[in-house]
């Protein structure tokens, strides 16, 4: 089945209530998705949802390992794995199970790809702007700096070609990959000093992976790749001068509060950062299509609410962080601003001439950055003015 097909399904289910029902049917499988048509290119039907089938009792039982990018402190993320293989258990009535591993624990947490291609581990969830080593072009599928906000990201995923792109990305490394979370639009980081021109970040070092590393870069600044649970060890001995995570609940949860004092908005280079669910191509067709489908939901499932936590947790923590009196909040200039955005579109130019997937995936990308902007410029940003200008 097409992934465009099923997800016009399962969104319907998860949309129609997904979190009350699946808890209550775990004794048979999600509805079986029944395909949508297509009036114009681009646009679909009202997706919708056929008869469960009954449950096989001849199904396997299956045991996997999930190797993932994540410390156990940051229950958002790593909790919000457990979660979704919790929820495939359950589907599957405890016959599917896959246990998670925090980073370090299997494998370092940026070495996911390499783990799940190679059948270390049948399966894997990280961030896909890590391996963007391997090939840039799975930066697009994380996010790129100034481009789409987590909505415009998922719309892009899911209807705008952005599975179907990522997909011939992974048949190179034996991998099935799945959004399954999302954190929104990040902040711009910590730094122990203050910043207010392109100046003041020459010879900076600083955490930040991915095309965000690569325009830092360009403004002076030294990348670092440092692992989640190590930044505040490095952040608060000078070991390094800033670095980025998410946002405010993570971050404090990390300790970064107490490492720096500069607290800096936006985070440019993710605007809307998805995480996915990485299979071993092999292991995965191996899998009984029932599985496949729980793995699917599971991840489906995992891509909402995350960005829902988020977004219901993050003020009161940024809220807790400021109160405090010992960090403060910046907004990065517009001289930083306009220089990282000039530099990060020079970078996708550079990487379209060397790379031609980048440019295929990226070259598409535009076309669809350019019309969902137009459309929420229109609609969605004077909304927002509006309610900030006109406080109730």
């Amino acid at each position: 089945m097409k992934r465009r097909e099923f997800l016009r399904g399962a969104a319907a289910g998860i949309m129609g209530g997904l979190g009350m029902t699946l808890a209550a049917c775990s004794t048979a499988p999600a509805a079986s998705p029944t395909t949508a048509t297509e009036t114009t290119a681009g646009a679909a039907t009202a997706p919708t949802t056929g008869q469960a089938p009954a449950q096989s009792s001849s199904l396997p039982a299956v045991e996997w390992r999930m190797g993932t990018s994540w410390p156990v402190a940051l229950d958002t993320i790593f909790g919000g794995v457990k979660q979704m293989t919790d929820r495939i258990a359950e589907l599957s009535n405890g016959m599917f199970k896959i246990t998670p591993f925090p980073a370090g624990e299997l494998f370092p947490g940026t070495e996911v790809i390499q783990n799940v291609s190679q059948g270390a581990v049948e399966i894997g969830h990280s961030a896909l702007y890590y391996y963007m080593g391997l090939n840039p072009a799975f930066a697009i599928g994380t996010t790129l700096p100034f481009g789409l906000t987590a909505q415009q990201h998922n719309s892009w995923l899911y209807y705008g070609g952005g599975n179907e792109a990522m997909d011939k990305v992974g048949v190179d490394f034996n991998i099935t990959m799945f959004p399954a979370g999302n954190t929104a639009a990040q902040m711009g980081g910590w730094f122990r000093k203050e910043i207010n021109t392109v100046a003041d970040m020459n010879g900076l070092k600083m955490r930040i992976p991915g095309l965000g590393g690569k325009v830092m870069e360009r403004l002076g600044v030294v990348p670092q790749t440092i692992a989640a649970g190590e930044i505040f060890q490095a952040l608060s001995t000078g070991a390094i001068d800033a670095a980025e995570w998410v946002g405010p609940y993570d971050d404090e949860k990390l300790g970064l509060p107490e490492a720096a004092q500069y607290y800096y908005s936006p985070g440019w280079w993710e605007p809307g950062p998805a995480l996915h669910t990485i299979a071993n191509s092999a292991a995965f067709n191996a899998l009984p299509k029932e599985y496949q489908t729980y793995m699917r939901l599971a991840s489906l499932e995992l891509n909402l609410s995350m960005m829902a936590k988020y977004d219901a947790l993050n003020n009161d923590a940024l809220e807790r962080i400021l109160s405090s009196g010992k960090v403060e909040w910046k907004v990065y200039s517009d001289e930083i601003m306009i220089a990282a955005q000039k530099a990060a579109f020079e970078i996708y130019a550079e990487n379209s001439a060397s790379t031609p997937i980048f440019k295929e995936i990226f070259d598409s990308w535009m076309v669809f950055r350019q019309k969902v902007q137009k459309w929420h410029h229109v609609n969605e940003l004077p909304f927002n003015n509006f309610v900030k200008n006109n406080p109730v």
